[in-house]
């Protein structure tokens, strides 16, 4: 079975209405064929993904911005609306017009060496610079480039920012974004050595908050130290809430996936336990899904709820928060509708761009992928 075609003209009143609902092992699933059943985030009962569960969520899809993306993973928006996204194993950086969707080159990230879950990840501007999260010949690093934003304008040469983020095959993170302190946040992947986790020395398996020139931010839990928080697996979504709280998703490995508060100086528990295990020392995390409905990306923050890209699961999961808390069970959109699910950015405006992920060598492409889509929530 074919997903279903969406409409381009995202701005038309036709809008298409959805109002359905990587571990260590393989990241598979039938293109077209809706992944396993969903459960709660919790140990409770499952719940259907077939049919959007109860509650105050609402997700439609408005339509497609552009299509024909190769391997996309980065999204950040620049002022005035357009949007940059990075081609993981293309190496490439394109803008993206937010109201045509029409796509602009900028340029091939130089140093960059893809392979397995590596690449050119994420982005963030800041500015007049586009800062990247890459693989490179030896490690994971942080760069930035210049860019005027001009109808010609093309990144400048890549300046390290960060360097020495533990590299590998699997479990490199790679989400970057600003926080409202002004402070640049990373989650890095433990690159599976589990042990890098729970080592304070290594940048792997953690949460990292630096100045936008790299230095250890101001009031960082360990002095002269960029590490945030430790104990993580693979962190690939950060986001905050309206009261400037910090959410991670990470991915598990073969039981749990987690949505995590983050605080500094907390030990998120990895590799020790996974999911919660009210284990001293350790934070649980506020939700949980089986790694075969997340296997989370990307997450966003908009109308007082958790927006969490789903790989395996294919969906997205809208967890709905009442300040530090869940005020209710998370529920799935989209299940099966789009494929692998893995950038969600929120465009300050209650609304919601979503990337599709099924030219990164795990999915199964179909005409047209990989998407933006452009999705009103409420």
């Amino acid at each position: 079975m074919s997903r279903p075609a969406v409409l381009k003209a995202w701005g038309s009143a036709a809008a298409l209405v959805f109002a359905v609902g990587c571990s260590s092992g393989a990241d598979t699933g039938a293109r077209g064929t809706p992944p396993p059943a969903p459960g709660s985030a919790s140990s409770a009962p499952a719940s259907s993904g077939a049919a959007r569960p109860a509650g105050d969520g609402r997700v439609t899809v408005a339509g497609t911005l552009t299509e024909g993306l190769r391997s996309p993973w980065g999204l950040a928006a620049l002022p005035g609306g357009d949007l940059l996204v990075s081609s993981r194993d293309e190496r490439t950086v394109t803008r993206v017009d937010g109201r045509s969707g029409t796509k602009t080159p900028l340029g091939e990230v130089p140093g960059v060496v893809p392979g397995g879950e590596g690449g050119l990840m994420g982005l963030a501007v800041r500015e007049g610079w586009v800062y990247a999260y890459l693989t490179a010949e030896s490690d994971n690093r942080i760069v930035r480039m210049r860019y005027g934003g001009g109808e010609d304008d093309r990144l400048g040469a890549p300046e390290p920012v960060l360097t020495g983020i533990p590299k590998g095959v699997v479990h490199n993170g790679g989400r970057i974004a600003f926080g409202p302190d002004g402070m640049l946040y990373a989650g890095t992947g433990e690159t599976g050595r589990t042990g890098l986790a729970q080592d304070r020395e290594s940048l792997g398996g953690k949460i990292l908050r630096m100045t936008p020139e790299g230095k250890p931010a101001p009031g960082n839990p360990y002095p002269g130290s960029v590490v945030y928080s430790s104990g993580h697996r693979n962190v690939q979504g950060i986001a905050w809430d309206d009261e400037g709280r910090l959410w991670a998703a990470e991915f598990g490995q073969n039981t749990w996936d987690e949505l995590n508060l983050v605080e500094p100086g907390r030990n998120y528990g990895w590799p020790e336990v996974e999911g919660r295990a009210g284990a001293a020392g350790f934070v649980d995390p506020v939700a949980q899904w089986p790694t075969s409905e997340a296997s989370p990306s990307g997450i966003a923050h908009a109308r007082g709820a958790v927006w969490m890209a789903g790989l395996r699961g294919e969906r997205l999961w809208r967890i709905p928060l009442a300040g530090a808390e869940r005020s209710g069970e998370p529920e799935a959109f989209l299940t099966g509708e789009h494929g692998r699910l893995r950038t969600v950015l929120a465009d300050g405006a209650g609304r919601l761009w979503l990337v599709t992920s099924e030219t990164d060598t795990r999915g199964t492409p179909e005409p047209g992928d990989d998407r933006i889509l452009r999705l009103d929530v409420r």
